[in-house]
């Protein structure tokens, strides 16, 4: 060990070959607790958007359910997007500056008070409702963008060099699970209230198929993302600093090596003479408009910004898709055969039996294999067959709306979004957080992150517009024609071909510790030029 030594601290040389033991186990739930929120928080509103067109948009005439306008149903999504890109610019920065550890309570505390307040959304006319929804999806959105550079940070600083990527995957795995929560709650909360309040279909008796009551279960089930991230308040603010932001940014070498010690139980020698140096080393003190930067990360920081970017557009189109895909496959019947509460359970009972056979399995394996086979191996294999479903749903896209086909067509939708999980959707995350340095890592990995979520505006966006019917005459209500499912689709296969080639810019920290990923430590070995 005395090899690796003489370069870096002893502290992070701990934290390197420590054995997986229980503090990993903790920080998994700790940081993967807030990814659970999050997707709870961005994934539960697809359940409801449904349920608040007929509540507030229902015209007096009742020819059919009413249905959100274009703009209302795009904002609604898309508000907790832009928040999220907003937050992860902002706190990824905070995070540098201040600290993972202080800014990681604030935007927990932003996520539990927006989730109950968007389920309060209050207003005497649907526009002020939809108002006050979006104000508060939008802060929502920007605590969760908070929770992605800092869980992703603090993980990548408190995890071995050894079993590294499987942690922070196992981080962004939780976003699986609270997808399928999300699911679970909303289908628990309409399988009660339809049991409670039997209301004829749409079809049957269009005044009396949406009952008052119905307006409690958005409320209900938007307001449950509050709970996972309370109760994981009190631990994340018992959690040390991490020791590579307190000895490398925060030149205090000495708590670093008190705090993991403690967590570690060895005994750490500060080191004190070594963080003199390493701060009197002109080469690590560049900053991220310098052109040393651009030198030595440039490169590797629009190959993080762009796959995550074009990866997401995909990602978030697919779930545009979903309504599409499941009503054609009939696990959603025509909304006139369904009253208000029943229509939400169809729903969730599709998204969560997507989550489950495809979704979830999908992290897991990245979980198992992305220390074995490497980021970059995974990352390209999901985007390559990512681009291949996409086409062989797109080409024959009459062939799979047939009847005889449905089966097919739902085995290969789950296949599509099982290689974004296991491949660039974790990847994505995984890399920004390993090969920045110390003191840019939150803040790349927040600008990385919002690159991604501006690809997920456009999806969100601009496929809601692409993907209506060529004939103006089929199209959804309000909506001016698109190039069809069928063009989209082919578009989006594209796009995931363009992720094959832009993962060559991404390196491969597998198996490196941090510093070595990062090129901190370069400048002891190359004599300090």
């Amino acid at each position: 060990m005395a090899g690796e030594d003489h370069n870096n601290l002893q502290v992070l040389n701990a934290l390197d070959v420590a054995k997986t033991q229980l503090y990993h186990f903790t920080a998994i739930v700790i940081a993967g607790m807030g990814f659970f929120t999050d997707a709870y928080d961005l994934f539960s509103i697809s359940l409801v958007t449904k349920l608040l067109g007929r509540l507030y948009y229902t015209k007096p005439d009742l020819l059919k359910p009413g249905t959100l306008p274009p703009t209302v149903s795009s904002s609604v999504t898309g508000v907790a997007l832009v928040g999220t890109l907003a937050g992860q610019l902002f706190f990824g920065w905070l995070g540098d500056k201040m600290g993972r550890k202080k800014v990681y309570g604030v935007t927990l505390v932003l996520m539990v008070l927006c989730s109950v307040a968007s389920g309060l959304s209050f207003g005497n006319t649907p526009k002020s409702v939809m108002a006050t929804l979006c104000f508060f999806r939008f802060w929502l959105g920007f605590g969760i963008g908070g929770d992605y550079p800092l869980s992703a940070t603090i993980m990548s600083e408190y995890a071995n060099k050894k079993t590294r990527g499987a942690f922070i995957a196992a981080v962004f795995a939780m976003q699986g699970f609270g997808i399928l929560f999300s699911g679970i709650i909303a289908l628990i909360v309409s399988a009660g209230f339809d049991h409670a309040y039997k209301a004829p279909t749409f079809g049957e008796n269009a005044a009396l198929s949406t009952v008052p009551q119905a307006d409690y279960i958005w409320r209900i089930i938007l307001m449950f993302g509050a709970l996972p991230a309370g109760i994981t308040y009190y631990w994340r603010m018992k959690m040390p600093e991490t020791a590579r932001y307190t000895a490398l940014v925060a030149k205090d070498a000495k708590k670093a090596a008190q705090d993991m010690g403690r967590v570690l139980q060895v005994e750490i020698d500060p080191e004190d003479a070594k963080i003199e140096q390493m701060s009197r080393d002109k080469t690590n003190k560049f900053g991220l408009f310098s052109w040393e930067f651009v030198r030595r990360h440039g490169l590797h920081l629009f190959g993080t910004c762009s796959t995550w970017f074009l990866l997401d557009i995909a990602f978030y189109s697919q779930n545009l898709f979903q309504k599409d895909v499941f009503s054609a496959i009939g696990w959603i019947p025509p909304a006139a055969t369904m009253n208000a509460v029943q229509e939400v359970y169809k729903i969730s009972r599709a998204q969560t039996l997507i989550a489950l056979c495809s979704t979830v399995p999908g992290y897991w394996f990245t979980v198992a294999f992305i220390d074995i086979i490497g980021r970059f191996a995974i990352q390209l294999m999901g985007f390559f067959f990512m681009t291949v479903f996409m086409f062989a749903i797109a080409i024959p896209y009459h062939h799979w709306t047939l009847k005889e086909n449905h089966i097919g067509f739902v085995v290969m939708y789950s296949l599509t979004f099982f290689f974004a999980n296991f491949g660039p959707n974790a990847t994505t995350f995984v890399v920004p957080a390993e090969i920045f340095p110390a003191r840019l890592r939150s803040t790349c990995h927040g600008i990385s992150a919002a690159a991604g979520k501006a690809g997920a505006i456009v999806g969100v966006y601009g496929f809601l517009y692409a993907a209506q019917n060529k004939d103006p005459k089929k199209t959804d209500a309000g909506y001016p024609a698109g190039i069809g499912i069928k063009n989209s689709l082919i578009v989006l296969g594209c796009i995931n071909a363009l992720g094959i080639i832009c993962t060559f810019c991404v390196p491969e920290p597998k198996g490196k510790s941090l510093e070595e990923a990062s090129q901190e430590t370069m400048s002891g070995e190359t004599g300090g030029n």
